[in-house]
């Protein structure tokens, strides 16, 4: 596994398994369907409510707004880091809603690690199911970028903000 400090930028490769046929729920355990989201690049970050980057939402709803033609922005909430996303469906929707603004997409709470990983997490860290690169999340607001096709493009650490030169410069491209 491959923990990074740095953005990676892939190699495009045709995924083994396509992200398109994964499961997922909204925070009131709506399905979202992924196929809805081809023709569009799709950034998935695990997000917690009480981490030291809660204030990321900000710019990931900026940017959603100014992106959402060819951007769809999907927020996992995970409490695996520190137990810093301790609310229930509820009380995630009111803190995105009244502190940020958020409008776009929140999923019910996920695992990004362990026994019970969330397949969409799966997905993104197994080079035997996203065709590139093994990885690991390796703290809340860690970022994946899937392209118009379903392929994984690049992976930004924590620490990489969401108007980050190298985020744009993807979703650009």
């Amino acid at each position: 596994m491959i923990f990074t400090k740095q953005p990676i930028v892939l190699s495009k490769t045709k995924p083994v398994h396509s992200i398109y046929d994964i499961k997922l729920n909204s925070l009131f355990n709506e399905p979202i369907d992924l196929n809805q989201f081809q023709g569009k690049k799709i950034l998935f970050v695990n997000v917690a409510s009480k981490c030291g980057f809660t204030h990321q939402y900000k710019g990931l709803q900026k940017l959603y707004e100014n992106y959402e033609d060819k951007l769809m922005i999907i927020g996992l909430p995970c409490n695996q880091f520190a137990f810093q996303e301790p609310g229930n469906s509820k009380t995630i929707n009111a803190f995105c809603k009244v502190n940020y603004g958020v409008d776009f997409i929140i999923t019910e709470k996920v695992k990004v690690f362990g026994f019970y990983k969330h397949s969409i997490y799966q997905w993104l860290t197994r080079k035997s199911n996203n065709g590139v690169y093994n990885s690991r999340v390796s703290w809340n607001f860690q970022k994946y970028l899937v392209d118009e096709t379903g392929s994984l493009i690049a992976l930004f650490p924590t620490r990489v903000k969401p108007f980050d030169k190298v985020i744009i410069d993807q979703i650009i491209a």
